[in-house]
C-alpha cells in the first residue's frame, strides 16, 4: 500500500472553532487517512468540546477520528477509534471497551516485542517511533528507520512511524516502509500553512509510488 498521512493534533485546542478553521485547511491539501485528538491532561470537557467540534470534519472527509488515550470516550464521543501508548492500558482492555467496530492502534516506540505482541492480538496498526526529535512530545525512546524495513518485510498489520516528521524528513521514513505518517508539529508549523504541508507530504507519496 501507498503510505499515508496519520494527521496528530497541537497538544493544546484552546479554541476548537478557530482550529477547525486550520484543520479544514489541512483536509483540502490532499489525501490524509486519519486524525488524532491527543489533549494530554485535558479535561473531559474540554476533550468532548474539542471532539464534536472536529469530529464531524473529519468525517465528512473521510478521515478517520482516532482518540488518544481513552476508548470509554473515544466510545461517548463516536470516535472511529482509540490510539493507546504503553502506559495507559493493555490492548485487550481498550478493545473490550471500543468493541469490534472501532479501530484500536498500539505504541510499540522502538520494541519489536511490543509491536508483535499487539499484532497478534488484534492491533488495528502498531506505531513505532520516535525517528527524528519532536516539538510535540519528549523523545525517550529514539527508533531506527531498519524497524520499519523489518516491520514491513514481515508483517501485514500497517505500521505508523511517528517522531519529529517533516517535509524534509520524510523521504526516508517513507522509503524504509511507513505505512503511515504521523505528524503534528511538521503539519500546523510548517512555513507555508497546513494545507501546503499536506499537499507537500502526498507529493512525497505519490513520488515514491
Amino acid at each position: 500500500m501507498d503510505c499515508r498521512l496519520y494527521l496528530i493534533s497541537p497538544e493544546r485546542i484552546e479554541h476548537p472553532a478557530l482550529f477547525a478553521d486550520e484543520l479544514r485547511a489541512a483536509l483540502k491539501g490532499g489525501d490524509v487517512a486519519a486524525f488524532q485528538l491527543r489533549l494530554k491532561n485535558a479535561e473531559d470537557s474540554a476533550i468532548a468540546r474539542a471532539a464534536d467540534t472536529l469530529r464531524p470534519i473529519c468525517q465528512h472527509a473521510d478521515v478517520a477520528f482516532i482518540l488518544n488515550d481513552r476508548p470509554d470516550l473515544a466510545v461517548s464521543l463516536d470516535c472511529d477509534g482509540v490510539h493507546i501508548g504503553q502506559d495507559d492500558m493493555p490492548y485487550a482492555d481498550a478493545r473490550r471497551i471500543v468493541g469490534s467496530d472501532r479501530q484500536v492502534g498500539v505504541t510499540a516506540k522502538s520494541s519489536r516485542h511490543l509491536a508483535m505482541e499487539a499484532a497478534e492480538a488484534g492491533a488495528d496498526y502498531v506505531a513505532f517511533g520516535a525517528f527524528f526529535p519532536s516539538t510535540t512530545k519528549a523523545v525517550t525512546t529514539p527508533a531506527d528507520l531498519e524497524i520499519l524495513e523489518w516491520w514491513s518485510s514481515m508483517m501485514n498489520v500497517p505500521c505508523v512511524a511517528i517522531g519529529g516528521i517533516t517535509v524534509d524528513n520524510a523521504p526516508s521514513v517513507i522509503a524504509a516502509g511507513a505505512d503511515f505518517l504521523a505528524v503534528a508539529g511538521g503539519v500546523w508549523n510548517y512555513k507555508d500553512g497546513p494545507e501546503a504541508a499536506v499537499r507537500a507530504f502526498n507529493a512525497l507519496f505519490s513520488k515514491d509510488a
